[in-house]
Formats: structure tokens, C-alpha cells, sequence
């Protein structure tokens, strides 16, 4: 007679640990799966964001070379090396940090 309860008993632990393994589960899945679809739609917004940085950096470039001024005479080679030498000039009196 207890062996026929024993293993009711058994029976109705065993279908009782696999609800609850079962509701662990289905709600861990629901977090995740919640989590995914968030993460997906965060990954299309960034991707609509660069499409749009894009766009304007080159309506940006568009409106810089409308407006840039024409070109003066070529600059001779000792006037640059003029001004190289005084930009390193410049540089040697910078403090280093």
C-alpha cells in the first residue's frame, strides 16, 4: 500500500517540478525575446541616424564647395617653405604638457 502512494506521490512531484520549469522558462523567454525585439529596433534607429549624418555631411560638402572663394595664384615654393619654418617656430614655442 505505500508503495502504490510512494510512487503517486512521485508521479505528482515530478508533473509538478516540470510546471514549474516550464513557467520558468516561458518567462525567461519572454524577457529575452522582449529584449531582442527592443535591441532590434535601437539598431534601426542608429542605422537611420548614419543614413542621415550621410546626407547632410554632403549637403554640408555641397554648400562648402558652393561658397568656397576662387583659388588665388599659385604660391611660390620659398614662400611656403617661409611659413613652414614659421609654423615650426610656433610649435617649439607651444609648452609641452
Amino acid at each position: 500500500m505505500f508503495d502504490l502512494m510512494n510512487s503517486g506521490m512521485l508521479g505528482l512531484a515530478s508533473l509538478a517540478m516540470s510546471l514549474l520549469v516550464l513557467v520558468i522558462g516561458l518567462v525567461l523567454w519572454f524577457f529575452i525575446n522582449r529584449a531582442s525585439s527592443r535591441t532590434h529596433e535601437q539598431i534601426e534607429l542608429l542605422e537611420t541616424m548614419v543614413d542621415l549624418q550621410k546626407r547632410q555631411n554632403a549637403l554640408l560638402r555641397r554648400l562648402c564647395e558652393a561658397n568656397e572663394p576662387e583659388k588665388a595664384e599659385p604660391v611660390k615654393v620659398a614662400e611656403q617653405a617661409n611659413e613652414q619654418e614659421k609654423d615650426e617656430d610656433m610649435i617649439r614655442l607651444v609648452a609641452e604638457r
